[in-house]
């Protein structure tokens, strides 16, 4: 018989490797026989050993030196073996190695044999008893056709078997009328072991190799997926990437991104893909839901579904398309690096077990990988965002807006901004977090989930920047190192958004002196000018009335009328003549010198006239430090607030003035019970000749022109605060000189 391939190369003819007697052994059972088959043993066990080496043939050869020892065994003999794959239940027709009978046999053996194990034959027989056979123990048991047309008397089938698993059978035809004897058994059961371990030791290591090829080329895969996902800037290019990418690995047709929604009540599509599929039949999905993203995104387990239609699947189980019928299911969480869940990526297959469980552990190994990518996109989008708000929008828009993206990239459902005041006290300036919001920092700082970093270096810290989630789940946490650097970039934006502005006011301020007192400078000239020409005008009209008086004392003497009107044209040109000179005196250069605040209040008040109905409380004036100022001017500004809070009050309230002060500034607040001033006139109110009467009756116009102009040209500040319902406060600012 010609031997025949092992695999799918071809029967295998190869010169024998190691050297054979060449003479059968004889019947009788002796010790040289038992001898030689012992000497063959070791061969084959040597030939078993080197499979996995460089050279592919050892398993064919060693195969091929087994059958060839069994004849040699067993005189007047040939020997098939077929192997096994025990869990299709058939034989692998392709993977036959045969031995022929010696020369002294008259048998004839074909080219090609036709002996394929039948499906009731001595073969199935002894893989169903897992025993070896023998064809004149079986009554009603024939020889194949093929080995009876050749003269086979007799067949034994001895079953392959390794760790309970058959891996092929060897049969043994007898040329002779006779039984095999009990050594003949004996040394073709120690044949069948080796042959069995050579071809389980073959499979295992294909295997191993397999899974070695399947790993490298897995590992390809993601090694591309790095490269492929970092290629994309917006995060539905990423999701698109990374779910076409899954499609690919895994030979599925159908996948599906959803994501955790920012109150973790929703899955929401953010990708798909799938043949002649666009959208999904439903676009979220409840979390709390019956579905099997849901079920997954609850447990925090991936899940392999070999078919839908089984229990408990077909229950929960909700159509991605209600045209097209999927009969399996992979689906994996999206865990992030803190443990929260991100959502979950599903892929299904019309086809059932379509997946298997390195499918499963491949879509894992991606997932994981997929999710830092996917928060690395997010945090770029936020900060490019977060870039063009801090050169093209007001700070308090930037600090909003960082609030919000805090919450949308750490999960959380409360975020805040508190700056520093003059008093180093923590203020609230912005935050996000429609279900609770917190107004003091000490009540976030007690929450156990809380995140809190500074804004800018600790020593330094401009404020605070917290983040938190009303709930003490572990899922939902804020205490990773991804976390804290998420928002110590944030908390760096709004360090500069702030920082900004700083340096924004302290410029509008200096330009603002600057253009002021090159204004004052020029106009200073012009009032020293006009001051002149009045004095030269309107001086002379008292030397002439005193001319007149004088001239006709007898005449004014006997008419009353004429006397009093010169006495009084007298009396209004001095006055006009003080006026003039008061206001104009301030538009020439301020004489700048230490100044008792104090004071200047009290000379202000005492200048103003004050109705009966007006009450002024003043409190903590006297501890003030020294200011540089010009007390005339100074006194001037209270003057002007005063009057202008009296006007708003129609001459009837209270008017609170305070004073505090800090290492760099003092600060004096004028707070009156007035109607207040709408928020949308506070700048317009310091613009020359501003009135709002109708809104807000009183003198509001030059004297606040005057109050900012002459704090301007001091080196200070003026704002206002009010609501337009519940009074005015004006604060005043001068830089402190010493400390009293």
């Amino acid at each position: 018989m010609d031997s025949q391939p092992m695999g799918k190369s071809s029967l295998i003819h190869a010169h024998p490797i190691f050297e054979m007697t060449t003479q059968p052994f004889s019947t009788s059972d002796n010790d040289p026989r038992l001898l030689e088959a012992l000497r063959i043993l070791n061969q084959i066990s040597l030939a078993i050993n080197r499979i996995g080496s460089q050279d592919s043939s050892q398993n064919a050869l060693s195969l091929q030196l087994i059958v060839e020892s069994a004849i040699r065994v067993v005189p007047g003999s040939s020997a098939v073996i077929y192997t096994y794959d025990q869990s299709l239940g058939q034989f692998e027709k392709e993977m036959r190695v045969s031995a022929q009978p010696d020369e002294r046999t008259p048998v004839s053996i074909p080219t090609h044999a036709d002996d394929e194990p039948r499906p009731n034959g001595i073969g199935i027989r002894a893989i169903q008893n897992r025993h070896s056979r023998f064809s004149y123990e079986e009554a009603d048991l024939d020889v194949h056709p093929y080995h009876a047309a050749l003269g086979v008397k007799a067949v034994a089938c001895f079953p392959l078997i390794v760790a309970e698993q058959v891996v092929g059978v060897l049969y043994i035809y007898l040329y002779e009328e006779r039984q095999f004897s009990p050594l003949e058994q004996l040394m073709l059961d120690n044949f069948v072991n080796q042959a069995a371990m050579a071809i389980y030791h073959t499979r295992r290591l294909a295997g191993i190799q397999r899974d070695l090829l399947r790993k490298e080329e897995e590992l390809n895969q993601l090694r591309r997926a790095g490269l492929l996902i970092s290629s994309r800037l917006r995060l539905e290019e990423t999701l698109d990437s990374i779910l076409q990418l899954a499609l690919e690995i895994t030979n599925a047709q159908y996948g599906i991104f959803r994501l955790l929604d920012k109150n973790g009540e929703f899955l929401v599509t953010r990708a798909v893909s799938g043949l002649m599929l666009e959208r999904p039949l439903v676009e979220k999905l409840p979390l709390d839901g019956n579905s099997v993203m849901a079920h997954v995104a609850r447990t925090r387990e991936p899940l392999l579904i070999s078919d839908l239609r089984q229990e408990p699947w077909k229950d929960i189980y909700y159509p991605l398309d209600s045209k097209i019928e999927m009969r399996s299911e992979l689906a994996v969480p999206l865990i992030n690096a803190s443990g929260r869940l991100e959502g979950v990526l599903n892929l299904e297959s019309p086809k059932l077990g379509a997946f298997s469980e390195s499918d499963n552990h491949s879509l894992q190994s991606l997932a994981t990988y997929a999710i830092t990518a996917i928060q690395e996109v997010r945090l770029l989008d936020a900060l490019q965002e977060a870039a063009q708000l801090l050169i093209s929008q007001p700070t308090q828009k930037v600090l909003d807006r960082l609030c919000v993206m805090a919450n949308d990239l750490l999960n959380t459902s409360v975020s805040a901004i508190w700056l520093k005041n003059e008093s180093s006290e923590l203020q609230l300036i912005a935050s996000d977090g429609a279900k609770q919001k917190i107004e003091s920092f000490s009540e976030m700082k007690k929450q156990n989930n809380a995140l809190i970093l500074p804004l800018g270096e600790e020593a330094g810290a401009l404020g605070m920047f917290g983040v938190f989630n009303p709930t003490t789940s572990e899922e939902r946490s804020v205490k990773s190192e991804w976390d804290k650097k998420v928002l110590a970039c944030l908390a760096n934006y709004a360090a500069l958004s702030v920082q900004n502005k700083s340096s924004q006011e302290t410029l509008r301020r200096t330009q603002e002196q600057h253009w002021t007192a090159e204004t004052f400078a020029a106009v200073g000239d012009i009032s020293a000018n006009l001051l002149h020409n009045m004095n030269n005008k309107v001086g002379a009209i008292p030397v002439r009335v005193q001319a007149i008086q004088d001239k006709y004392a007898q005449t004014l003497e006997a008419d009353a009328y004429l006397s009093n009107t010169l006495a009084e044209i007298e009396h209004s040109a001095m006055e006009a003549m003080q006026i003039v000179q008061e206001n104009l005196s301030h538009l020439r250069p301020i004489r700048m010198e230490k100044v008792n605040i104090a004071v200047c209040m009290k000379d202000a008040i005492h200048a103003t006239q004050i109705p009966a109905d007006v009450k002024i409380e003043i409190n903590s004036l006297n501890d003030l430090p020294m200011v540089t100022a010009g007390k005339q001017s100074l006194t001037f500004v209270f003057r002007n607030l005063i009057e202008n809070a009296i006007a708003a009050m129609k001459g009837n309230g209270s008017i609170i003035i305070q004073g505090l002060y800090t290492t760099k500034w003092v600060e004096v607040s004028l707070t009156d019970s007035g109607p207040g001033i709408a928020p949308e006139y506070h700048n317009q109110i310091f613009e020359l000749n501003f009135s709002r009467t109708g809104s807000h009756p009183g003198k509001l116009g030059f004297g606040l022109w005057w109050v900012k102009t002459l704090m301007t040209r001091l080196g200070g500040s003026v704002h206002v605060e009010s609501d337009g319902e519940h009074g005015t406060t004006f604060r005043l600012r001068l830089p402190i000189v010493e400390r009293v």
